[in-house]
């Protein structure tokens, strides 16, 4: 490793920080040991070098130097990935190297001014602050990624342009071009690449703090307690929980019986949303939606806050007065009353009919008498005029 010169030892440490941190399972230590050995090299070199002066600032750094920036940063989250015994020694070792990168990139002026604040006082007590702060954070982090996203593709399409054109044009030996890199677009990617940087320590810097204070309090309770007697309390806690957990549910399982199945919408929603329970018995009756706040659902409101704050998140339509299932059984039940309603009249139709023929004879009898009379004056009338007999002048003979 000695012999190797910085830019390949930093590309070599920089592709075991990609790999180490791509997962979020454990890596595996000996690559991670390797990179943290190697980095440390890179920042001896740099040191050695005198690459970086105080009075500078990141117009006076050159394209080339800029990514030695982040060796801190690299080193720092690998530092993290180690597996030690003494964590808490892990922990500080981290964030002295995150501290002395997120002072360099301040000295440097690439630190966002509202982040700068925030870090040279301290977080602030109210939660306000807190989420602005990450949520601006966060909107930073996008935008870095999406450039760096943008200039990796531009410089992907570049690189296909160019070899395109030169499978397409032959070039005679001795014209060759030698085709300059774009400085201003690597020293954006780059000045990119630690902002996004910066934007990660942060956030790492603040989870560390968070696990120090945490292993640093269950360290003093172990000194005063021991070590064997916290061990053992804890233990025996988890024991008799897992104990009475097991012991409740075979006792709940020994009279529970399974739900029948929720066949109505309605009350389906009503027990998603904590209105009622799956064992409680249901008759497909529709109850008004609330969608206040849940302290208030089913709740006696007694004075007017409380009424106007059941009425938050109403809807701004008018919700159904029935389920499905109520109105697929209703229609239902208008066509059973449809069809009986025909069969009825269909029966009194056909008994009203047989029984004015049966009880009155007589009548049909002379009502055929007549029409026979009537059909025979018909057929005696048109022989004594036949057809055309009053029209003589219309005729040829005429």
């Amino acid at each position: 490793m000695e012999d190797v010169p910085l830019p390949a030892l930093f590309e070599q440490a920089r592709k075991i920080h990609n790999s180490a941190t791509a997962t979020a399972s454990a890596a595996d230590q000996e690559v991670v040991k390797k990179g943290c050995e190697a980095l440390h090299r890179c920042e001896d070199m740099v040191n050695n070098l005198g690459l970086f002066s105080p009075n500078e600032t990141k117009e006076d750094i050159s394209t080339t130097n800029l990514k030695y920036i982040l060796v801190p940063f690299y080193l720092a989250e690998l530092t993290e990935k180690l597996a030690q015994d003494d964590r808490i020694h892990i922990l500080k070792a981290s964030q002295a190297k995150l501290k002395e990168f997120i002072s360099f990139c301040e000295a440097m002026e690439l630190v966002p001014k509202e982040e700068l604040e925030s870090y040279i006082e301290g977080a602030s007590k109210t939660v306000a602050d807190q989420r602005a702060r990450k949520i601006a954070r966060f909107k930073r982090q996008r935008a870095a990624e999406s450039k760096l996203l943008e200039i990796k593709e531009q410089k992907e399409r570049r690189g296909r342009s160019t070899k395109a054109a030169a499978l397409s044009t032959p070039v005679e030996a001795g014209e060759e071009e030698v085709l300059d890199d774009d400085g201003e677009e690597e020293r954006e990617a780059w000045i990119t690449t630690i902002s996004l940087a910066i934007c990660k320590a942060l956030d790492l810097l603040d989870m560390l703090k968070k696990e120090e204070e945490m292993l640093s309090a269950v360290k003093d309770r172990q000194s005063k307690d021991g070590d064997k007697e916290f061990s053992k309390d804890v233990l025996d806690e988890r024991a008799k929980k897992a104990e009475a957990w097991h012991h409740d549910s075979a006792v709940r399982a020994r009279y529970t019986k399974p739900s029948p199945p929720i066949t109505c919408a309605t009350f389906a929603q009503d027990v998603l949303e904590g209105r009622a329970k799956a064992s409680q018995a249901h008759d497909h009756k529709h109850q008004p939606l609330i969608f206040g706040p849940a302290s208030l659902v089913n709740g006696n409101i007694t004075t007017e806050r409380e009424r106007m704050a059941a009425q938050v998140f109403q809807p701004s339509h008018r919700m159904p007065t029935m389920s499905i299932e109520e109105a697929g059984l209703k229609e239902m039940e208008i066509m059973n009353k449809w069809q009986e309603r025909n069969v009825r009249l269909m029966e009194e139709a056909n008994s009203s009919w047989h029984n004015d023929r049966k009880s009155k004879p007589g009548e049909d009898d002379d009502e055929d008498d007549a029409a026979q009379e009537k059909a025979r004056a018909w057929d005696d009338w048109k022989d004594d005029n036949p057809r055309g007999a009053g029209n003589k002048r219309l005729t040829p003979c005429g």
